[in-house]
């Protein structure tokens, strides 16, 4: 017997790979077993490997194939390159968009709507609000524990739908300042593009030398790999209704066969890592958010 469906989703690509690199990994997207992909550039608005036509290409080839396809707008709009992308974004009618930042709300004259993971949707007040507003599935805030996601799931609309994040480095915040620019001594206008060297963004560890956080142009991540793979058949019996997998370089497309597998019942196997990056899950059972718990320990605490 299957145990209660999920489907699986590949959130946008935050980190700027070149072309071909994208587009060799879109091309081994189409054949995976993903139902959902989220399109487009969230994070920077300068960057251009992959421009809209580009993006709207790679969604009709996906859509071919038998994938949903979302436009996703950016996180952080602050200038007329956002403003802009975010028009040309809502003037396409043949896909659903992923609201990153709440303005964009304005551009979609009533169409239905992604609510993206930082539009923070902690209560069922918001959700009932977003909802109203033409929201059809929200994207839960990354720090929520068990207890919490719980509550929310309560608590939300029926008509909505929910996707948790389940695996990649998290997006915890975006900044007006680029901190791969600062990193290397370059104004932000003026940047070199220098993100494109860091396919799963730029490592940051404390004075004592541990992983902390990574950087990724304006974006803070964190420095350890979210990995709730073994939660899965919890948050489906839960009654969330997409699992969410965030890019990286290495192991995205073992991930999703994972998922895959563990929806049709199969024996649960080791979760996937990228290599020389750590896993967290705390943020899952209360605690900080880069510790990692281990389920039976987890257990035998409580």
């Amino acid at each position: 017997m299957e145990m209660n469906q999920y489907r699986i989703a590949l959130g946008p690509l935050l980190y700027y790979w070149p072309r071909q690199t994208t587009l060799d990994f879109y091309a081994r997207i189409a054949d995976s077993p993903v139902d959902i992909v989220y399109l487009g550039e969230t994070v920077c608005s300068r960057r251009h490997e992959l421009r809209l036509p580009d993006w709207l290409a790679l969604a009709a080839e996906l859509q071919a194939a038998g994938k949903q396809v979302v436009l996703c707008t950016p996180t952080l709009v602050e200038s007329g390159a956002e403003t802009t992308m975010i028009r040309r974004i809502t003037e396409q009618q043949d896909y659903m968009i992923e609201v990153g930042e709440l303005g964009v709300i304005l551009n979609l004259d009533g169409r239905g709507f992604i609510a993206g993971p930082h539009l923070n949707a902690y209560n069922g007040n918001t959700l009932q609000w977003l909802a109203g507003l033409g929201a059809q599935r929200f994207v839960t805030p990354l720090e929520l524990n068990r207890a919490d996601l719980k509550t929310l799931l309560r608590e939300k609309p029926a008509s909505l739908q929910s996707e948790v994040m389940v695996w990649g480095r998290m997006p915890l915040a975006s900044s007006a300042r680029c901190f791969t620019a600062r990193y290397y001594k370059l104004h932000k206008d003026n940047c070199g593009f220098r993100c494109i060297e860091h396919p799963d963004g730029l490592d940051m560890r404390t004075r004592e030398s541990v992983d902390f956080l990574a950087i990724n142009g304006i974006q803070t991540q964190s420095g350890h790999v979210l990995d709730l793979l073994a939660q899965a058949g919890e948050l489906a019996a839960m009654g969330v209704d997409v699992l969410r997998v965030s890019p990286q370089s290495q192991r995205t497309l073992e991930v999703i066969a994972w998922l895959d597998a563990a929806r049709h019942g199969a024996a649960p196997q080791p979760s996937v890592l990228p290599d020389g990056m750590p896993r967290c899950n705390g943020y899952w059972f209360g605690h900080p958010g880069l510790d990692w718990i281990e389920n039976e320990a987890h257990r035998h605490a409580h």
